[in-house]
């Protein structure tokens, strides 16, 4: 049965792979399985089509056969459950993978997202540098953490697997920024995500409908 899954039609990430489609593309890509890609605009993503689909109105879903999913991190899951590549067969191993996907989207994404929403909707408000300054030290606590816990390794928890796909993804809204760069081993592993051929055949696929759309 293909996969579909749905991406932004234009993306606002104007192409630089930070559209959460773009974890889903990446987790194919290391498993090798082929999908499809359904592109829907901003208002079909609130008609109720794509609503039965992901209740929220956001992208991107997954759809095998009868199973429909959403949830970036809980499609990225369900295909490392399905095909090998991305969750270790050791069962502790397998459960330490999980809680550094939990850590990625829950603990170490919302400040950095939120910062980059306040960036873009509040950089006129009177309490933007108060809130940037706020989110950037909440940042930084996670850096830390996560940077100690990383030290002089390539992965989190030996081989590559979904925790760093979901932990990159999460740290790639912070590439360029200083505040990524006071920490040299997370700079370098992220670049070591990057640098991961399945990664560029899911950001040049993900960039080629951007620099369509922007052609049309």
């Amino acid at each position: 049965m293909t996969i579909t899954i749905t991406a932004f039609e234009r993306s606002p990430d104007r192409g630089r792979g930070l559209a959460r489609d773009m974890r889903v593309r990446w987790a194919l890509e290391e498993v090798g399985q082929p999908y499809d890609v359904r592109l829907v605009s901003f208002k079909e993503m609130k008609e109720p089509a794509h609503l039965a689909l992901q209740p929220f109105g956001q992208i991107p879903t997954y759809e095998e056969g009868d199973l429909t999913l959403f949830e970036s991190g809980a499609i990225v899951f369900h295909i490392g459950e399905r095909h090998a590549g991305l969750l270790p067969d050791d069962v502790n191993a397998r459960a330490r993978a999980l809680t550094w996907m939990f850590a990625a989207l829950n603990t170490v994404e919302p400040p950095i997202f939120d910062r980059a929403l306040v960036m873009i909707l509040e950089r006129d408000k009177p309490w933007y540098d108060h809130r940037l300054s706020a989110l950037e030290d909440s940042i930084r606590k996670r850096l830390i953490g996560l940077s100690h816990r990383l030290g002089d390794a390539d992965w989190l928890d030996g081989a590559f697997g979904a925790g760093d796909l979901l932990m990159v993804s999460v740290l790639l809204r912070l590439k360029g920024s200083a505040l990524l760069e006071e920490y040299p081993n997370l700079s370098a592993y992220v670049a070591r995500g990057e640098a991961r051929p399945a990664y560029k055949r899911a950001f040049d696929a993900q960039l080629a409908v951007f620099t369509a759309a922007s052609a049309g």
